[in-house]
């Protein structure tokens, strides 16, 4: 006689797990969600007490309620920075400077990591590597040679000057991300192209930059805003006679606060803050789709 024994099935001990594994999920996921609304809050905070603090006095700021709205919403503040504050001029220049700047590394950048990626010849890695290592340069080491290169040539205090030290600090990170990005690209199209008689420049312009239109919208991106929000290189190089009249937007506020000093009209301040934040909110508001698109573009071949 035979005697059968029964063991627990795999559906019976999944079941009894089943609902541990939900509780612990949701857990997680509230937890999360937690912790992203206190990360939100602690990044938009300071950022909308500046917007309300652009809207009030110095009184309103330091004597009232610093937290509380204004009483009452003027731009009068904004077209004092604007105006008279020469927050204007500065903007105008910081706009120019910043978009030759992104425009010749982008040029060059996506030029260099596109044979980078997609050629072979002796010293690829070195070269690659040698753009790569500007990555672990800090911008303060080089202040002292860059004044006196810049200087001997003639261009201190000229945006020549600054826009070319812009393309070659950029240029690092810009090589770095579009040789991957460019490596992820099929080759089966380029060839085509090869075989019906295009040249290298029509195949890069033509087939390969449209092919990489996310990633190159991503490090656009990222070059705008390490470039509107640069003061170091700035302050360096655009200095010597008549360089009040080319000051970059960082600058201008800097020399606002410190040239008020204890009789500073701290609601203009916060307006230039604002006028200087504002745009880079709304590019990344726009391109937002692109820049998430391109990242993880780039990480999948």
């Amino acid at each position: 006689m035979t005697t059968i024994t029964k063991t627990p099935g795999p559906s019976t001990a999944s079941a009894g797990r089943a609902p541990n594994q939900k509780r612990d999920l949701k857990i997680a996921t509230g937890l999360s969600h937690v912790a992203l609304v206190a990360w939100a809050l602690i990044t938009a905070g300071p950022l909308l007490w500046v917007l309300l603090a652009s809207f009030k006095s110095n009184t309103e700021i330091f004597l009232g309620k610093p937290f509380a709205l204004p009483n009452s919403f003027s731009f009068d503040t904004y077209v004092n920075a604007w105006s008279d504050a020469h927050i204007g001029r500065y903007f105008i220049n910081s706009v120019f400077v910043v978009l030759i700047s992104t425009a010749g590394t982008m040029l060059f950048g996506a030029m260099a990591a596109y044979v980078l990626a997609r050629y072979k010849f002796p010293g690829n890695r070195a070269i690659y590597y040698l753009f790569v290592s500007g990555l672990a340069f800090p911008t303060f080491m080089a202040l002292a040679p860059l004044f006196y290169i810049l200087k001997g040539m003639g261009l201190l205090g000229s945006y020549t000057g600054l826009v070319l030290v812009y393309i070659a600090y950029s240029l690092p990170f810009t090589i770095f991300f579009l040789v991957a990005f460019f490596k992820s690209l099929p080759y089966e199209i380029e060839e085509a192209a090869t075989v019906d008689g295009a040249s290298h420049v029509r195949k890069f312009f033509q087939i390969m930059m449209p092919m990489a239109r996310s990633g190159l919208v991503s490090i656009t991106i990222f070059n705008i805003v390490g470039q509107w929000n640069q003061y170091l290189l700035p302050v360096v190089i655009m200095s010597g006679p008549g360089a009040d009249q080319k000051l970059l937007l960082t600058q201008g506020i800097a020399q606002i606060s410190v040239s008020a000093g204890y009789q500073a009209e701290w609601s203009t301040l916060f307006a230039a803050l604002v006028l200087t934040i504002l745009p880079m909110i709304i590019v990344y508001a726009i391109f937002q789709r692109q820049i998430q698109s391109g990242l993880t573009a780039g990480a999948v071949k």
